[in-house]
């Protein structure tokens, strides 16, 4: 075994924290990761530890944030997320869906963070980094334990996930809801058969969160859908924004949100190289459209009042959506390759 790998795992019966985790990729790659397990799913997942629990944000419309993992073997080319993998030295292409950090402690940690006379019951965020349902959460139940915690100290959240395991936790989820406020958000950007298997390659099917959605919402949970992201030339033609929201009407939603993709850092360049490999012929347009972090304010606002039209037409309320980072003026774009249509 190398210095550095002893250096790592020398640690009695501890598990590496998330910092050892980069420093020895950083010197190895994700090779030297030998006690990762790889499962039936091909992934490798590593076990850590963390220091903490409650992950304190600005500039959102929460203040704390709760990833029980890090990496997500949904692999949707799109994914935000993609880009936080590189602080742990690895890349946001494949290693973002195959290698995936399991912080074993996680629920003890946030147990005694929650316990503080200092915690305010301020809102909670998860799924902001990584979905708290991806299928390795039926092993480790992380997420279940998080959410009891949090019922017990009051403390109210925010869920968003692809993962119709949600439905597992409508017990706990329900009691947070009375002792608190519990908000679930499923990700459910398109119901295009064609553009789900492109974009979404490990999540469920589309109807089958949908089906998560009425269960939740049959048992009393506030529980909603995100249209999110909306991806141009996939799933933003009017006949397939349509089809999706009605079937997120038909299987009761209590509220619709939508957004359109935006490109930053590891993941513009995993969407990018991906468009190139398998569409080619769409590179230019996404690089007029995607010439800086969002598309144009003209398209984006195109879109929203499309939905917006198609949110009252089958009596779904709107979802305060994020807003968007101020950004300075565009370029001047072609608007025939931005077209809606499009």
């Amino acid at each position: 075994m190398s210095t550095s790998n002893l250096v790592l795992f020398d640690l009695g019966t501890g598990k590496p924290t998330t910092r050892q985790i980069a420093e020895l990729v950083k010197k190895g790659g994700t090779a030297a990761l030998t006690e990762a397990e790889r499962r039936a799913d091909a992934a490798r997942y590593q076990e850590v530890t963390c220091r903490s629990a409650l992950n304190r944000v600005k500039g959102m419309p929460f203040d704390w944030t709760l990833n029980p993992y890090r990496g997500c073997t949904h692999g949707c080319h799109y994914c935000f997320a993609r880009r936080y993998h590189v602080q742990f030295e690895m890349d946001s292409d494949d290693e973002f869906a195959s290698v995936i950090l399991v912080k074993t402690n996680f629920v003890a940690v946030l147990g005694r963070e929650l316990d503080k006379p200092t915690w305010t019951r301020e809102q909670v965020a998860l799924g902001t980094a990584t979905d708290p349902y991806q299928p390795i959460e039926g092993h480790y139940r992380l997420t279940r334990g998080a959410i009891e915690a949090l019922a017990r100290a009051r403390t109210p959240i925010g869920l968003v996930t692809k993962g119709p395991m949600v439905v597992r936790d409508r017990d706990v989820l329900l009691e947070l809801s009375t002792a608190a406020s519990c908000t679930v958000c499923m990700s459910v950007p398109t119901v295009d058969e064609d553009a789900w298997r492109i974009l979404e390659p490990g999540t469920a099917h589309p109807l089958q969160r949908l089906r998560a959605v009425r269960e939740l919402v049959d048992a009393g949970i506030n529980a909603g859908v995100l249209m999110a992201p909306i991806v141009p030339g996939f799933s933003s033609s009017r006949d397939k924004l349509e089809r999706t929201i009605k079937a997120i009407a038909d299987h009761g939603a209590r509220f619709v949100g939508c957004n359109v993709m935006y490109l930053q850092d590891g993941t513009r360049t995993h969407f990018m190289k991906f468009i190139a490999r398998e569409f080619p012929a769409m590179t230019p347009r996404f690089e007029r459209l995607y010439a800086r972090k969002y598309p144009p304010d003209h398209y984006r606002n195109e879109v929203r009042a499309l939905v917006r039209m198609l949110q009252q037409r089958y009596g779904l309320s709107k979802r305060n959506e994020p807003d968007d980072e101020p950004e300075a003026a565009m370029p001047p774009v072609d608007p025939e390759q931005v077209g809606f249509a499009w």
